[in-house]
């Protein structure tokens, strides 16, 4: 489903004139947090990007123990070089911690509205939360649908379904 999501987002970016960017944006989830940099999802797309011959450059953006509202903060570093396409994979720690549903939203179409604002394309990866968390976790999963709705941004609604 990654391969297919990355591929579909890529080939409808026209290329620039120098290697086009690919962002990853997230938590340890993303950063890798315990593996070698080079077994982070992040580094295994971009070997597969090379294997096909696509000169696309990805970037781990992933911080461990980030939050939305973390990762809402240091957008604009990101966004000083040229990005292509975004793929924001965060929420894990706003539903961890409890964090309040609206205030998630609030910054994920934040994030959303800024990476399209500076011309990247953007796809958003969900995140679900144990069933003990109750009606929260149901409301917390639903919350990543309603934003990829609302914007008509692709989705993956599981970061980990693959795993």
């Amino acid at each position: 489903m990654w391969s297919f999501l990355v591929a579909s987002v890529m080939l409808a970016t026209p290329a620039p004139a120098e290697a086009p960017r690919l962002v990853f944006l997230g938590d340890s989830l993303t950063a890798g947090y315990g593996l070698d940099a080079r077994e982070a999802f992040p580094a295994l797309i971009q070997e597969r990007i090379k294997a096909k011959g696509w000169t696309w450059t990805v970037v781990n953006a992933g911080v461990s123990g980030d939050t939305t509202a973390g990762a809402l903060r240091r957008l604009d570093r990101i966004f000083r070089r040229k990005v292509d396409v975004i793929f924001v994979c965060l929420g894990a720690n706003d539903g961890l911690r409890g964090l309040a549903l609206a205030q998630m939203r609030d910054n994920l179409n934040a994030m959303i509205d800024m990476a399209r604002s500076s011309g990247a394309r953007v796809a958003l990866a969900g995140m679900r939360l144990p069933p003990n968390y109750g009606p929260y976790a149901s409301d917390f999963q639903r919350s990543f649908v309603d934003i990829a709705k609302a914007k008509k941004t692709p989705l993956v609604e599981f970061l980990l379904e693959p795993v």
